[in-house]
């Protein structure tokens, strides 16, 4: 597979690694999101089940986007990885007390690699990110607020694999207690208690990276 600067567009044959000028130039409504879930494969049972719900969610809720649907909405993430896919950072989500991968809201915005860019970008502080223009995982889970300022409900989290330059410098936001670079060897480290879905997502974007780079 290719890969191409940050000015390519993602328009050309066969998947490769964007900067945040080629993703602002595809398009962004619910039926965007969808198209991009209903080609991804899976790569085992989990993924299967999970594109088959959110696909399902969407159909019976165009709100699906947007927060202000209640039993559910749609998110996207990223595994942020160096330039020489040896290392993934996770951050220390305030929020949910819990290391996690970056990520956010839809908010209206149906091209999910953008958002799963913009909120790695944000959260991370790193300049010049590049993102994999297909998908590596999908996941949806039950979001529980511990502060209880909202009712639980799902996120239909689209996930990709994002790459680093060399030399990156991380700053962190107000979203996140501390930022970590880890290893392969390191995704199952009880005090960073990452759970099987943020593992899983990490496995794959490794897989990708280091077949990519």
């Amino acid at each position: 597979m290719s890969h191409g600067p940050a000015s390519a567009s993602p328009a050309r044959s066969g998947p490769s690694f964007v900067g945040a000028a080629a993703i602002d130039a595809l398009p962004g409504d619910l039926a965007a999101a969808t198209a991009l879930v209903n080609a991804f494969v899976p790569r085992d049972r989990i993924q299967a089940v999970h594109r088959r719900r959110l696909i399902g969610f969407a159909a019976r809720h165009p709100d699906a986007l947007h927060r202000s649907c209640a039993p559910g909405h749609l998110t996207a993430s990223a595994w942020v990885v160096n330039h020489d896919a040896t290392q993934g950072l996770v951050l220390l989500h305030r929020k949910i007390g819990r290391w996690l991968q970056p990520g956010g809201h839809a908010d209206g915005e149906g091209s999910l690699s953008g958002v799963a860019l913009r909120e790695a970008t944000e959260e991370t502080g790193i300049d010049g990110l590049e993102i994999w223009t297909e998908p590596v995982d999908i996941d949806v889970h039950l979001f529980v607020n511990r502060r209880r300022t909202e009712p639980d409900h799902l996120h239909f989290d689209v996930r990709f694999l994002v790459r680093a330059p060399r030399r990156a410098v991380m700053r962190g936001n107000h979203e996140s207690e501390e930022l970590r670079w880890i290893g392969h060897d390191e995704l199952t480290e009880p005090e960073l208690g990452l759970d099987a879905s943020t593992r899983r997502l990490a496995r794959y974007g490794f897989g990708l990276a280091r077949i990519v780079n």
